[in-house]
């Protein structure tokens, strides 16, 4: 942390910088004195691991050291040390269901005892398409391990489909780790996203970028008839909560139509919205689909879909390719134990009943965090996106990537993190985050209500 510590926090938060550093060094100092197994496993972990953890990501907490697993179920999480907490990052959705999904583990166990992978389809796949296409509209369907390959092999056959090269992506984005989607709008001009390590090939000449909700800007981005695809999440999500204008994605649907490009959404996260995403919830079906992270009940695995006219494109393309490799695909995609647990999902969890009291849940949790907002006369906002709501630093919900940026207060966010985690609570980082599972209780919401409005206490005290 700077020396300075009305240097770290903005001042423009409602809250005084210097309270703020000060309280944010006795949590930190709380956290270590209350953890020294985890604290040990840091300190063994850096002998061996990058930056001491699996993925240098899970550095990027706003904890002094990592917090180290034990055991998790429903909503709660346990860590090495004995704490249970109340959950509501759920692994950044990968958990949107809960940690340990019965009818997932369920599955799991039958499947692994009777074989892992093969790579050939074992008797789940044609019951995983049928359901994938009774549930989310779509004609033909393919998996990965991920959604960051689902997103990338969609844009692979999408740009042999089509003989375009460009796509375009909407400013402050998140599509996983696929290189071409890492181009943001600095002032107006696309510039390759400058965290984005061993990049060696110019973003900028393949990918377009325009800010979420311009339909003007999207207009114009299309008129050149260049574009292979618009990959795009409904609801932005990873910079900050963005929500669509009423009339955005019709209109901008029939833009993307009208050049002949494909419209793709990336509903990894926005699968909160209901059983059939946001898509299905708002009556938008997209030309292609991509399911991430909680499709499988947290086992790692992704689906991506296209419609019957795009499935007929992207094979027609296949076959007129060279034989050999096509880039696509990876050995343990379509896995049998994750088609077992895809269908799981599908069958028992992806269903009206369990994401009724879900959102509901959701809704009633950000009442709760308004009420502190409004009592303190903060120039804060709160957002909700079906289970999924997110308190922001801005007196408006952003309607687009620029905006939501500029409502970031990283240190901020990482010392209300923090506070919460000391207080028994667990929410997302990087974004301020929280979403609601099937397991998760009126109870559980009014303890990270009780618990925010004591950190703000604190805070402007």
């Amino acid at each position: 942390m700077s020396s300075s510590p009305e240097a770290v926090f903005r001042a423009d938060c409602g809250i005084d910088p210097g309270r703020a550093a000060r309280l944010l060094e006795r949590e930190r100092a709380q956290f270590v004195a209350r953890r020294p197994r985890s604290a040990a496993l840091t300190a063994a972990a850096m002998e061996r691991l990058l930056f001491g953890v699996p993925l240098h990501w899970m550095r990027d907490w706003g904890t002094p050291i990592a917090l180290h697993v034990a055991e998790a179920a429903g909503a709660r999480l346990v860590d090495v040390d004995g704490h249970v907490l109340v959950d509501f990052c759920l692994g950044d959705t990968g958990a949107m269901f809960g940690h340990t999904p019965a009818a997932v583990c369920r599955a799991l166990a039958h499947q692994a005892a009777r074989g892992m992978t093969a790579m050939l389809p074992g008797e789940d796949a044609a019951a995983v398409g049928r359901l994938l296409g009774e549930r989310f509209g779509l004609a033909r369907w393919q998996f990965s391990t991920t959604a960051s390959d689902a997103n990338r092999f969609v844009l692979r056959w999408l740009r042999a489909a089509t003989g375009r090269s460009r796509i375009l992506v909407f400013n402050g984005c998140y599509h996983g780790t696929v290189d071409d989607t890492f181009v943001d709008l600095i002032d107006g001009h696309p510039q390759q996203r400058a965290s984005l390590l061993g990049q060696v090939q110019d973003l900028t000449a393949h990918t377009v970028v325009v800010e979420f909700n311009d339909l003007e800007a999207l207009a114009d981005a299309l008129a050149r008839c260049d574009i292979a695809a618009v990959l795009a999440e409904p609801a932005m999500t990873n910079v900050g909560m963005v929500l669509p204008d009423a009339e955005f994605w019709p209109q901008a649907q029939a833009l993307i139509r009208a050049s002949g490009a494909a419209l793709v959404f990336d509903e990894t996260h926005t699968l909160s919205c209901g059983p059939g995403g946001y898509g299905q919830a708002a009556g938008i079906t997209p030309d292609a689909l991509v399911l991430g992270k909680a499709i499988g009940g947290g086992f790692p695995c992704a689906v991506y879909g296209f419609s019957e006219e795009w499935a007929e494109r992207v094979m027609r393309a296949k076959l007129a390719a060279a034989p050999g490799h096509s880039g696509i695909g990876t050995t343990l995609s379509g896995s049998l134990l994750a088609m077992a647990a895809i269908r799981a999902t599908l069958e028992q969890l992806l269903l009206p009943a369990v994401f009724a009291p879900m959102i509901a849940r959701a809704q009633d949790l950000a009442a709760g965090l308004r009420a502190t907002i409004a009592r303190q006369g903060l120039p804060w906002c709160v957002s909700v996106l079906g289970a999924r709501s997110e308190f922001q630093f801005s007196a408006h919900p952003p309607r687009n990537g620029s905006a939501a940026r500029a409502a970031q207060d990283d240190q901020l966010g990482h010392l209300i993190h923090l506070a919460l985690l000391n207080r028994g609570v667990l929410i997302t980082p990087f974004h301020n985050m929280m979403l609601v599972c099937p397991d998760t209780s009126a109870g559980d919401c009014t303890a990270l209500c009780g618990a925010f409005a004591q950190v703000i206490d604190e805070l402007l005290r």
